[in-house]
Parts: structure tokens; C-alpha cells; sequence
């Protein structure tokens, strides 16, 4: 046969690769940016938790051995240091803005009964804004329950 007639076509160059579906890699990138992002977030407010309540133990074993302080001066700083706990815990407008038997409530859901809204932790609430303390303040009760209360922060 001769050349010219051989059925023969010409040499034709494949489609244009098209920008759907991506390769695998993409995919997998789409999957695992959200997902580092995730766990950074989640991560960080571990740890930022983790060494509030740190912090907050160490403060209140502090204030526990000190005995330079006066029962007030001790009073006040248990009602800071919890509060400083609950805000860096949960949002702050949460807790920020609780008072008086709310701010007792809300202390008393991370604990078994109600510590603080019926029994010694009543204090807290306005015992420290008042000239004269009570007569049954007990102190070291109160730090145990401020213990108890910072154990049961997760």
C-alpha cells in the first residue's frame, strides 16, 4: 500500500485538564486547615482554662497560709479570686455582671447542694461590703469551699 493511502489520522492532543473535581490533595487540605483551626482553638482555651484554675488554686493556698491578713482582707480576696476564675472560665457577660444570690446560684451549680446560696458560702455575697462581719464567720470553712468550688472547674 502505498503511504500516501494508508488510513492514518492526524495526531490529536488530549482535552484541557479542567479545574473540576480537584486532585486529592486539595480535598485533603479542604479537610485539614478547619480542622488544624479547630484544634488551635480548642487547645488554647484548654490551656488558658487549665492555668486560670492553676493559678487560682495556688493564690488560694497563698491566702490560706497568711496570716498577716485580717478575716475581711481574706474575704475580699476569696470574692476576687472566684470571680476572676468564673469570668476567665465562662464568657463574661455570664458572670461578669451577676450580684448577690444569683452570684451564689451560679457558684453553687458547679458544687453538690447549695454551699454557697444556704450555708457558709452565704458571705460572699455581701458579708465584705459591710463594716462589721458577722459573728459565725469561719474562714477556714469558707476556703474549703473554695477549694471544693475550684476542684469542680473543668
Amino acid at each position: 500500500m502505498e503511504p500516501q493511502k494508508l488510513p492514518l489520522r492526524d495526531i490529536h492532543l488530549p482535552d484541557v485538564i479542567g479545574w473540576w473535581p480537584p486532585a486529592i490533595g486539595w480535598w485533603i487540605l479542604l479537610v485539614l486547615i478547619p480542622l488544624f483551626f479547630w484544634l488551635m482553638a480548642w487547645a488554647f482555651k484548654r490551656m488558658t482554662r487549665k492555668t486560670a484554675v492553676k493559678t487560682a488554686k495556688k493564690l488560694l493556698l497563698r491566702l490560706k497560709q497568711d496570716d498577716s491578713l485580717e478575716e475581711k482582707d481574706k474575704l475580699i480576696a476569696l470574692s476576687k479570686l472566684l470571680r476572676r476564675v468564673a469570668i476567665s472560665q465562662t464568657a463574661r457577660a455570664e458572670s461578669a455582671s451577676l450580684t448577690g444570690l444569683d452570684w451564689l446560684e451560679y457558684l453553687d451549680n458547679s458544687v453538690k447542694g447549695k454551699p454557697f446560696s444556704q450555708g457558709v458560702g452565704k458571705v460572699l455575697a455581701e458579708a465584705h461590703y459591710q463594716n462589721k462581719l458577722p459573728a459565725d464567720l469561719d474562714i477556714p470553712a469558707i476556703i474549703a469551699l473554695c477549694e471544693t468550688w475550684l476542684k469542680a472547674q473543668k
